[in-house]
């Protein structure tokens, strides 16, 4: 399929907080096109959408956001007669990245506002931006707009068992698998988790390493979600999933393609989700995939709010 023939994929976010309990979305004008919308931007080469989500707010609106769960997409026509797909996420904005944003006027934005829900489907010029506005309002309404995740991650592509004369808990990524880790880390990094538990393999601490770069956290290594734990029945995971459910702060755990379908079934028994074909896609990761887990923060029960899948952008 010829490059012409693909769609355009692009990334926004409804960004949003609460004003004397009210809440108010960001709303972007466009100069060169003299429309109000979401915020939003196209893909770039080697991107991937949560990381083009987190880019275009902060070039469009000058706030560095950390994403929430996903809205879902939209898809229209554009005069080109190509197809554009735009996915979507919620992002609250707090005090200290409002003290934080630097906006100024230019050449495609023209200003910047925040209104209430209301104003903001009065202010929209496209009745798909309203849709995605609809889908938020809903889960706000549910109180299930604050949210926090836990991301389980399979490691990068590593040297076949075949090919490797010692234990297969040392085995070391290939250079596709490197890369893998390196694309897919400021991906994950959108979601700004605050903890990070690996499998004590080596290809597993290798493709969570580049995250902790850029992040500036520790790993915890953890022979409770590895591969020779699962193997020998001595692991732990319902610990880990319950206390990263306790805890209620992002977290990202990397393990083994055995292990991760016992991942998301716990964290789906002990919220009581029933596993639907996201769960099931989740659990089914390919070597240097991540699945993102929404829990409601509100209430006191834990709620699963959406479920999606990435990895990294390569050929």
């Amino acid at each position: 399929m010829s490059e012409s023939a693909l769609p355009v994929l692009a990334a926004g976010a409804v960004c949003w907080r609460l004003v004397d309990g009210k809440a108010r979305v960001l709303l972007v004008h466009r100069g060169d096109r003299a429309d109000v919308s979401l915020p939003k931007g196209k893909l770039d080469p080697g991107e991937t959408l949560p990381q083009t989500a987190v880019r275009e707010i902060a070039e469009e609106t000058g706030l560095a956001i950390t994403l929430g769960a996903p809205l879902g997409t939209v898809e229209y026509t554009l005069p080109s007669g190509r197809e554009k797909v735009v996915y979507y996420w919620s992002a609250e904005v707090g005090d200290h990245a409002l003290e934080l944003s630097s906006f100024s006027p230019n050449s495609e934005i023209a200003s910047i506002e925040w209104v209430p829900l209301e104003k903001a489907r009065k202010k929209l010029s496209y009745a798909h931006d309203i849709d995605v506005l609809d889908r938020f309002e809903e889960r706000l309404l549910a109180g299930r707009a604050r949210t926090f995740a836990i991301i389980a991650l399979r490691h990068g592509t590593a040297v076949p068992p075949s090919t490797w004369d010692g234990e297969d808990s040392t085995r070391p990524l290939m250079q596709r698998g490197a890369d893998q880790a390196l694309s897919i880390a400021p991906a994950i990094a959108a979601y700004a988790p605050a903890k990070l538990i690996s499998s004590t393999a080596a290809r597993c601490l290798a493709t969570i390493a580049p995250l902790a770069g850029r992040l500036g956290l520790e790993v915890k290594a953890s022979k409770a979600v590895s591969q020779d734990a699962w193997e020998t029945a001595t692991g732990n995971v319902e610990k880990v999933v319950a206390k990263r459910l306790a805890k209620r702060v992002t977290a990202v755990i990397c393990s083994h393609g055995p292990v991760l379908p016992d991942i998301i079934l716990e964290v789906a028994r002990l919220t009581n989700t029933r596993t639907d074909s996201a769960l099931r896609r989740a659990a089914e990761l390919s070597t240097g995939e991540y699945a993102v887990l929404h829990i409601a923060l509100d209430g006191h029960t834990p709620a699963i709010v959406a479920v999606e899948s990435h990895g990294p952008a390569l050929g």
